[in-house]
């Protein structure tokens, strides 16, 4: 058994083998493909004194314009090309239950050095009321595709889902 195995085991990398050698990509891409590779790469090898990674914010404490802590960022908001929208600030509750969300641009912040080597706070001139009386953020929800009629995709008729019991017909 172990030799039949073994065998077949050889056979297999000798066929995969003569595939790999037989196949075009061996050889180089042609010179458009190279440059056109380099230029998608735009490699960042290190971050600067003056940026920020989003996970040194994301669950930072917000201090209102008394300086008492009125929420902490849940979430930051970025558009395709990468810019900070906003900061989703989750305000009131506890433990996350009850808590709203709110959104503000980063020029709406002041970064606060933590005290005694704590993390930096993010300070807004507005105060806790004001933020919760602020319009709830609505995160995206992306359209329900939508069937209509009596075709196998329709809502309430067409086919049933796999593993439910046949119908009766009463």
């Amino acid at each position: 058994m172990l030799k039949k195995l073994m065998m077949s085991t050889a056979l297999s990398a000798a066929v995969v083998t003569a595939a790999f050698a037989q196949s075009p990509s061996s050889s180089p891409p042609p010179p458009a493909a190279q440059s056109q590779s380099s230029e998608k790469a735009n490699f960042v090898t290190a971050q600067k004194p003056d940026q920020w990674l989003a996970t040194k914010f994301k669950g930072t404490d917000v201090l209102g314009a008394d300086n008492q802590k009125i929420g902490d960022v849940s979430d930051i908001l970025f558009d395709k090309s990468g810019k900070i929208d906003a900061f989703v600030v989750s305000v009131g509750g506890f433990l996350g239950m009850g808590a709203k969300e709110v959104a503000l641009a980063p020029s709406s912040f002041d970064v606060v050095p933590g005290q005694n080597g704590s993390a930096d706070k993010l300070k807004l001139a507005a105060t806790k009321d004001e933020l919760q009386q602020a319009q709830n953020f609505a995160r995206y929800e992306p359209p329900r595709p939508t069937t209509t009629g009596s075709g196998p995709g329709a809502v309430g008729g067409g086919m049933k889902p796999s593993g439910s019991a046949p119908s009766t017909g009463r």
